[in-house]
């Protein structure tokens, strides 16, 4: 009973703010620049947290709040950039590994924003236009573009992961690499090298004569784990999963999850949220090394 109280007024605090929210915007009370700042602190604040569960139980309401807000101010590209973000995050982190149909629904939700943010910077129907348009939009866009450019093509990329077996979406991974290539060219440190880590991801889950490449895999998994001074501990993490695997290389499979072990969560404050998963991450891995490499 307690319980089911307490997930009540969660439920009517998080209904009240948004109806407060777009009343005042109706009213110009509040700005919009002011609500996505917010929201901004909110994330960072969260960032920093190491209780998973703490994050687990909350990031809905979170959500909630954000859909309502986004609602209230569908034009503010900031706004949608952090709703992007706010949905790719409590995939990746909680859901990912565990029910890949809600996965794929998040992951949808995050594109969906993150091609909106992107529509309000100029480029328009990115899903839509032809591939060449499509070139040329890319081209137009410079460093400025990048945080908008990344958080689509990681989406986009992710929800595809989850629809392989639609023809549709399959058939618009050529404008995911574009993408990301885009962002390499304009900014490749940008999150924490999160570009290379992309494209190492990009070259080891596809067969050869589809693209993979080992090889390209694993330099960008390097440049990757370089570029964040080996404190962003996910990388280490997609690079035992995605080439170490890959490869059969055990000894460096087991060296790579236990380095991201050995290296403290808090290590940048604001990866500490994304770093305790990576050590949950490693020590699930670690515990069915002998499974798979056996």
């Amino acid at each position: 009973m307690m319980m089911w109280m307490a997930n009540r007024n969660r439920i009517a605090l998080i209904v009240f703010l948004i109806a407060f929210l777009s009343s005042c915007a109706s009213n110009k009370k509040l700005t919009v620049g002011a609500t996505a700042q917010l929201l901004e602190d909110v994330a960072r604040s969260s960032y920093k947290q190491s209780d998973l569960r703490v994050i687990r139980e909350g990031m809905p309401a979170y959500l909630m709040l954000m859909d309502g807000m986004v609602e209230a101010w569908p034009d503010n590209e900031r706004l949608l950039l952090a709703a992007a973000q706010g949905y790719a995050s409590f995939a990746s982190a909680f859901i990912d590994d565990s029910n890949a149909d809600y996965a794929a629904m998040l992951y949808g939700r995050a594109m969906d924003y993150a091609l909106r943010a992107l529509v309000l910077r100029g480029f328009q129907q990115p899903r839509q236009i032809a591939l060449n348009d499509f070139k040329k939009h890319l081209e137009q866009m410079d460093h400025g573009d990048v945080p908008y450019l990344f958080w689509a093509a990681a989406n986009w990329g992710n929800w595809i992961g989850k629809n392989l077996r639609s023809m549709a979406a399959v058939a618009e991974l050529p404008r995911v690499e574009l993408m990301m290539q885009r962002v390499l060219e304009l900014d490749e440190t940008f999150y924490y090298g999160g570009p290379h880590l992309f494209m190492g991801i990009w070259y080891a889950s596809r067969p050869p004569m589809a693209g993979g490449n080992l090889k390209l895999a694993r330099q960008h998994f390097l440049q990757a784990i370089n570029i964040g001074e080996d404190k962003f501990l996910m990388a280490r993490i997609y690079y035992a999963d995605y080439y170490a695997r890959k490869t059969f290389d055990k000894q460096l499979y087991t060296s790579i999850l236990n380095q991201a072990l050995d290296t403290p969560a808090d290590i940048v404050p604001e990866l500490t949220l994304l770093n305790t998963v990576a050590h949950k991450k490693a020590q699930t891995m670690l515990e069915a090394a002998d499974d798979f490499f056996d």
